[in-house]
């Protein structure tokens, strides 16, 4: 009875203190928690984060608080979880930008290694490289050798001068040595509106986007640019990049749930186990599926991984390019 006591006694303690404690870990979570999206409500990244935190709540019996804190090309969310607790109650959806930003500014309010305990890669939503069917290339060799055929003869549309649609066509590039001249849209439907009518020849898009239009063959598609072919009926045809013609080419959005730094392991693997177990759900793949996205759900080591060779990647690609933040 007396050691009973002293724990309920430490648990009241850790929670009122919000320090962290092993008993707080066996009762975690017991409050609360705040998932913080650096982006505006309503987009990809919103609506992945909910759901997480929806089933999160129907297992846990806590609330799961959307946190949208857009701003600074997504520095500001970053800043707001690098600075928490690290007790588990609060937690960052990141996409790919978290991995772009520190080759994108010069400084950074925090350490994208050393403030951020990474989870979990939830998904990855890959993008499609199509051509309008004026360019005589139906796979993506034919498209580079036309493109060496003809330097800057070629035009690509992007969303953007940092978006993740520049930065799949410029890594593209870098990899096999050609130049396309890159345009600059006011986001992704105008560049698609004039990749449809031929003011530009390619684009790299996202497949809600171009697929619509690849089957009223207004477009062509020549690849996909996740590392691995997409499960979808729609895209499971399609090469991956490094099938095509470009070994180890990977891009595209991901999305993927980060702690604080020093969160302790056990929290960290608590949630990595809940965020594995939502992925497997029959409901929850057939969603995001239904978004063009691919589940992932790697472990805490992978996943840090993961983030370090995209840092690397994208740093040799924004210093080649000359990118500069939107």
């Amino acid at each position: 009875m007396r050691n009973e006591t002293v724990r309920l006694t430490l648990a009241a303690a850790c929670l009122a203190s919000g320090a962290y404690h092993p008993v707080c870990a066996q009762d975690y979570p017991a409050k609360p928690i705040r998932m913080v999206v650096a982006v505006a409500p309503a987009g990809p990244t919103d609506v992945l984060a909910r759901m997480i935190g929806q089933k999160f709540t129907e297992t846990w019996g806590q609330p799961v608080i959307v946190d949208n804190r857009p701003g600074g090309g997504q520095v500001v969310g970053a800043e707001i979880v690098a600075k928490s607790p690290a007790d588990g109650y609060t937690l960052l959806m990141g996409t790919n930008t978290f991995a772009v930003n520190p080759a994108l500014f010069k400084t950074l309010p925090y350490d994208s290694a050393r403030d951020f305990a990474p989870i979990t890669l939830v998904a990855e939503v890959p993008l499609i490289l199509t051509v309008h069917p004026s360019v005589p290339a139906n796979t993506l060799k034919e498209l580079i050798a036309v493109a060496k055929a003809r330097p800057g003869q070629l035009n690509y549309a992007s969303s953007g001068s940092s978006s993740s649609l520049r930065l799949a066509a410029e890594l593209m590039q870098s990899m096999a040595g050609i130049g396309i001249v890159h345009i600059p849209y006011r986001g992704s439907g105008p560049a698609m509106t004039d990749l449809i009518g031929g003011q530009v020849q390619l684009m790299f898009a996202n497949p809600l986007i171009a697929l619509p239009h690849v089957k009223a063959a207004r477009l062509r598609a020549l690849a996909i640019t996740s590392a691995r072919r997409s499960g979808s009926a729609s895209l499971k045809d399609l090469p991956t990049m490094s099938e095509a013609g470009l070994p180890g080419y990977s891009a595209g959005s991901w999305f993927g749930l980060l702690a604080p730094g020093q969160t302790p392991k056990r929290l960290v693997d608590k949630l990595h186990g809940e965020v594995v177990r939502i992925l497997r759900m029959p409901e929850i793949h057939a969603r995001l599926e239904t978004e063009g996205a691919i589940a992932v759900g790697n472990t805490p080591a992978e996943f840090t991984a993961y983030i370090g060779a995209e840092m690397k990647k994208w740093e040799k690609v924004v210093r080649a390019s000359k990118i500069t933040p939107d």
